[in-house]
C-alpha cells in the first residue's frame, strides 16, 4: 500500500464497480470528463481530475439526489480502499467518525470536522483549498457515506437527527427518506447531525487485528503527505476547516496537530510566521473564494470567516485587498468576464 504522490488524490477503484452496478461505463464518464481512458485504472488523481470525475457523473446520472442515493447504497463495502477499510472495522461509530476525519486528510479537497455537542454530533464538511466547491453531488454522497457507514458498521437502520446543504441537491423527498430527517436546503454549511447516543453504537465488524496492521501503514501515509507541508501551510489548512465554527485559538489547532501549544509557536517562528498572521492569511484566502461565489450573500462571507460582526470584516478586507468586499467582488466580476 504505498502511498501516491503527493499533491495527488487518491481514487477508489470501488467507485468505477459502483457506477457499473448503476447502469453507468467507466469509459462514459472520463469521456463526460475529458480525461484520457487509462485514468480509470490510475490510483490517485489531480485535484481538477477529481472534480471533474465528479462532474460527470453527477451530469450522466441526472438528478441529483437520486446520484447521491444510489451510490451510497451500490458502493460495496469489499471494495473500500485501506482508509475506509480502518474505518469499517472500527470499535463503534464514534471510533469510526474519528478515525474518518484523520484519514480524510489523506484524500483533499474535502475535510471533515466532527464534534459532539450536547446529546447531538455534527460532522461538517469543509473545503480545503480557496478555489470553488466540487460538484453538489460530491457534497452529498460525502455526507450519505458517512451515514451508511454507521448503518452498516452497527448493522441498524440509523437515521440522522438533521442534514444542511448550502447548495441544492436535487429531490429533497428522496434526500430525506435516505437520511430519515429532515434536509435543509440553502444554509451556510454542509453538515450532517446524528444522534451522540449512536456514537457508542458497537460495530459488527469490529476488527482490532485488522486495524492494527491498516493503521499504522495509514498513519505512516498521512504523516509523510503532512510532512509535504509547512507548519504554516498546514495550520492555515486546518483554521480553514474551522472559521465557520466560532472562536479559533492556537490551542484548539496544537491539539489537532498532537502538539503543546508552545512547541507550535516555535515551529511557527522558526518559519518566521505566527498564529495571528496565519489566522489573518487564512480568513484572507478564504474571504476572496467566497465572494468570487456570487450565491453567498457579504453577510454570510463574514460569518464564514469567523466575523460575528460585519464591520470588522469590511475594515479587515480593506485593509487585504484596499477595496471594500462589494467593490472587489464588482471588480473579479469584471476580470472573469473578460
Amino acid at each position: 500500500m504505498n502511498s501516491p504522490a503527493l499533491g495527488r488524490i487518491p481514487f477508489p477503484h470501488g467507485f468505477w464497480a459502483g457506477i457499473r452496478r448503476l447502469g453507468l461505463g467507466a469509459a462514459d464518464i472520463v469521456r463526460k470528463a475529458g480525461l484520457p481512458p487509462d485514468l480509470i485504472d490510475e490510483p490517485a488523481v489531480t485535484a481538477a481530475q477529481y472534480i471533474a470525475i465528479w462532474q460527470a457523473y453527477s451530469d450522466l446520472i441526472g438528478d441529483t439526489a437520486e446520484g447521491i442515493v444510489k451510490l451510497a447504497t451500490a458502493f460495496e463495502t469489499a471494495k473500500y480502499p485501506p482508509a475506509v477499510m480502518a474505518v469499517y472495522h472500527a470499535r463503534d461509530y464514534r471510533d469510526a467518525l474519528g478515525r474518518m476525519a484523520r484519514y480524510k486528510q489523506m484524500c483533499p479537497p474535502e475535510s471533515l470536522l466532527v464534534r459532539e455537542e450536547g446529546d447531538a454530533c455534527v460532522v461538517e464538511l469543509a473545503w480545503t483549498h480557496a478555489g470553488p466547491s466540487g460538484p453538489p453531488l460530491l457534497v452529498g454522497i460525502t455526507l450519505a457515506f458517512l451515514l451508511e457507514l454507521g448503518r452498516r458498521g452497527t448493522g441498524l437502520p440509523l437515521t440522522a437527527a438533521r442534514v444542511e446543504f448550502s447548495q441544492a441537491m436535487g429531490d429533497s423527498k428522496t434526500l430525506e427518506a435516505y437520511f430519515g430527517c429532515e434536509v435543509r436546503i440553502g444554509t451556510a454549511y454542509n453538515r450532517l447531525t446524528l444522534r451522540r447516543e449512536d456514537l457508542d453504537r458497537p460495530f459488527i465488524s469490529d476488527n482490532e487485528e485488522l486495524v492494527a496492521i491498516l493503521a499504522p501503514v495509514l498513519d505512516r501515509s498521512l504523516d509523510a503527505r503532512q510532512r509535504g507541508l509547512s507548519t504554516s501551510e498546514t495550520v492555515v489548512a486546518l483554521i480553514k476547516r474551522r472559521l465557520a465554527g466560532g472562536r479559533i485559538d492556537i490551542q484548539a489547532i496544537a491539539k489537532e496537530l498532537g502538539m503543546s501549544e508552545r512547541t507550535l509557536q516555535r515551529r511557527l517562528a522558526e518559519e518566521q510566521s505566527s498564529f495571528k498572521q496565519l489566522l489573518m492569511q487564512a480568513r484572507h484566502e478564504q474571504a476572496r473564494a467566497y465572494l468570487a461565489d456570487t450565491t453567498l450573500d457579504i453577510k454570510e462571507v463574514a460569518f464564514l470567516i469567523g466575523y460575528e460582526d460585519q464591520n470588522s470584516f469590511y475594515r479587515a478586507f480593506r485593509l487585504w485587498e484596499g477595496d471594500t468586499p462589494a467593490q472587489w467582488r464588482m471588480a473579479n466580476m469584471a476580470r472573469a468576464a473578460r
